[in-house]
């Protein structure tokens, strides 16, 4: 029961948002660019949070301090669905994700998301995967942070798959810090569940210190993606 009235609270307070959609449309075409990132950042914070209340996910969040207030490269490790949400409510404020190209197919979703300053992967066409890529590199140029899941899909579980290198060919790119995040247990809500049921978990989140890349040779780049992600493995070990 508690999945089908979240699934329909989800489309419903989607539908009910198009006013405040039609909104931020303005705002952005009028070039009111900082009120529009102001009134897109709370209405994403409040809906992300109902969400997550309905399905009662409960979130531990530490390390909030370690979020540098210039733009960064957030880069997680990634269990299951409920992550972006997490993340969306619980770090400073939201921020833009590199996501999966498959969420441009979520009517109104994708323009929230392209407000937010979210950009589009398909990891299928590698030009457009560059174009992608590309894009976020210059949102950061442009002042906004970037969530990445560089493992490229859910883990669906405790395990940290291998990662990819485009959070950091991006980070390296602009300069920019990479601040690594571990989220354990987020899975629990719908992936470990059995036809992706939704039933309450309690979930960690932990923002570790930033790492910087100015100056790193592209060997050194290299070797820090693995420390990095030994880094997030470690952190929930010690949590």
């Amino acid at each position: 029961m508690r999945t089908l009235i979240w699934f329909v609270y989800f489309w419903i307070t989607l539908v009910a948002m198009v006013p405040f959609m039609l909104y931020a449309w303005y705002l952005n075409r009028s070039g009111q660019l900082k009120r529009r990132d102001a009134f897109v950042a709370r209405m994403v914070t409040g809906w992300m949070g109902s969400l997550l209340k309905l399905a009662g996910v409960k979130v531990e969040v530490c390390g909030l301090e370690h979020i540098p207030k210039h733009p960064v490269v957030f880069v997680s490790n990634h269990q299951g669905n409920f992550d972006i949400p997490i993340l969306l409510r619980h770090l400073d404020r939201p921020h833009g994700l590199v996501a999966k190209v498959e969420l441009q197919k979520l009517p109104f979703v994708r323009i929230w998301m392209r407000y937010l300053g979210c950009v589009f992967l398909d990891r299928e066409n590698l030009r457009k995967s560059a174009a992608a890529l590309n894009e976020a590199a210059k949102n950061l140029q442009d002042g906004y942070s970037m969530i990445i899941f560089p493992e490229g899909t859910r883990s669906r579980g405790d395990t940290v798959g291998e990662f990819k290198s485009g959070a950091f060919k991006i980070a390296y790119k602009t300069g920019t810090p990479i601040v690594p995040i571990r989220i354990d247990g987020s899975y629990r809500a719908m992936e470990a569940n059995q036809g992706l049921r939704i039933t309450p978990a309690k979930v960690r989140l932990q923002v570790l210190p930033p790492v910087e890349v100015t100056g790193l040779t592209k060997e050194q780049l290299r070797q820090l993606e693995q420390e990095i992600r030994q880094q997030i493995i470690r952190a929930q070990k010690t949590a």
